[in-house]
This record gives structure tokens, sequence and C-alpha cells, in this order.
């Protein structure tokens, strides 16, 4: 399938690794520029000469693909600018728009305390309103845009000590949500795409946090977790960037306002 996209540009946001890297390798692979946007400069030009090297040539090198390193934290105003400023200033306007970030601590919802509902909106949910405040003016004047939210399987079914998680990526979506019916008619989608267990960095912290927790190792965690799944194993990163990509294209310019599970049947409702 032709996804319509070469040429077009990207930020995805904390991309130097896990969903995030998985997402912009699967857009770039499609011939969109690409901003690789994350707090490791030097891990983000690695990633950025990697991708140069796959897609600078060939097929859709004549479609103007490119790849751009950007150091940025996007947990401040001043770093979400910077990114949006480099971006559109090395790429071009922004059509595309991945909204991501670092997961916040594990915790008990009964413990939680004032300061950690206030991290809940500051890390899950400012910095993407802010993104987006950024971006979408042009993409509703120019009539062709897409967001993305990469959330969690949280959202339809809040995970066990996770309450932070939960709360701020709950909110996130329905914000997504409302926007998305807001901006159909400027032909610009809001998506969010929620992983279950993707075989990442994040995923195996959170499964030594809960054998510690529980007293057993990393292992017997990873074994009890796959029984959960009935495909019985963890997803793979390409999985992920591939559902992105195509939620991201042309072809899904009437899928808007949903939140699509990549989890490989982990949550049990429709």
């Amino acid at each position: 399938m032709d996804l319509g996209i070469a040429g077009k540009t990207a930020l995805v946001a904390a991309s130097t690794g896990g969903l995030g890297l998985a997402v912009a390798r699967a857009l770039a692979a499609e011939g969109v520029r690409v901003a690789i946007v994350g707090r490791r400069r030097d891990r983000a030009k690695e990633i950025v000469a990697e991708l140069q090297a796959a897609y600078g040539t060939g097929s859709f090198g004549t479609s103007g693909f490119d790849a751009v390193a950007i150091e940025a934290d996007l947990t401040t105003p001043e770093g979400i600018e910077s990114a949006v400023e480099q971006t559109v200033a090395d790429l071009g306007p922004i059509d595309i728009l991945v909204l991501n970030g670092p997961g916040p601590k594990p915790g008990a919802a009964a413990t939680l305390s004032s300061d950690d509902i206030a991290a809940a909106f500051d890390l899950l949910v400012k910095p993407q309103h802010a993104l987006v405040s950024h971006v979408l003016p042009g993409m509703r004047e120019r009539r062709w845009g897409r967001i993305l939210a990469i959330g969690s399987s949280g959202v339809t079914a809040p995970l066990p000590n996770l309450a932070v998680s939960n709360t701020g990526r709950a909110a996130l979506a329905g914000y997504l949500k409302t926007l998305a019916a807001e901006v159909a008619l400027d032909e610009v989608t809001v998506n969010l795409l929620l992983p279950g267990r993707i075989a990442t960095d994040r995923v195996t912290q959170l499964d030594h946090a809960a054998a510690k927790r529980r007293g057993t190792t990393l292992e017997d965690i990873q074994l009890e977790s796959r029984k959960t799944i009935p495909a019985r194993r963890y997803g793979e990163p390409a999985e992920f960037g591939a559902a992105a990509a195509f939620l991201c294209s042309a072809p899904a310019s009437y899928i808007t306002g949903v939140a699509l599970r990549c989890d490989g049947g982990l949550i049990r409702s429709l």
C-alpha cells in the first residue's frame, strides 16, 4: 500500500528510543522527513545517520527525505518552542505530529499525593497540548495534518500500580477526542495508538519493578505477563511503528478520534 506521505514532515517527540524511535523509523521508511527529538543529542545524531543511510537514496530519495537531530526537553515551554522552530527551519512545515513522552513513576491510587496528580498533568497533558498548539494552526491552514499520540492500554483499562500514568493519559485522551471533532472539517486527524506489552526498555523497567515489589525474578514476571496476552508474546517495536505509520497516512484520512490498541489482544473488551 502506498501511504501517500513521502515528502511530508514529521516531528516525533521522545524519539531517541522506545516506541518513539519505532514510529520515527516507520515514517522514515515511507519517505517522511523526520525530526528526531529528545534530550540525548549524541543518540539523536546516531539515529539520523542510520535513517539517512537507509532511506536517503533510492526510491524515496527524490521525494526529499531527510532527518534532523534536535536536542530538546519537551517538558518545558522553551524546549517545545525550540523543537518546533528547528523542525520547520530544517525540514519545512510540520504535517505529522507524534506525541510521546516518558512514563511517570509507578504507584498505587490510594497513595497518590497532590504532587503526583500535578505530575500526571505536567508530564502527560501540558507538553502535548503545547505541541499541538504550536503546529495545529498550520495544519488547519494547509488543510492536511496528522496528530497521533502514543498512549497506553491503561486508557481503556487502567493498569495496576500505574495510577499517575492512568490519570494523565486518560486526561490527554479526553482532550484529543474532543479536538478530533473540532478539526475534522480541516482534514486534520487526531488519534491515539495504545501499546500493550511491547518489548521496550520502559516495559523491562516496569517488569523489574514488579519483580522487586513481589520478591520474584524478572523472568517469572515476564512469563506470567505473556500468559495474559492471547498472542503469548510481547509485541515488537516495529509492529507498533507500522500501525502508527498507517494512522499517519493518506489512506487513513477517514479515521479520526480513535484509540487503537496494539496489544496482541491483551485488553479483552472491544
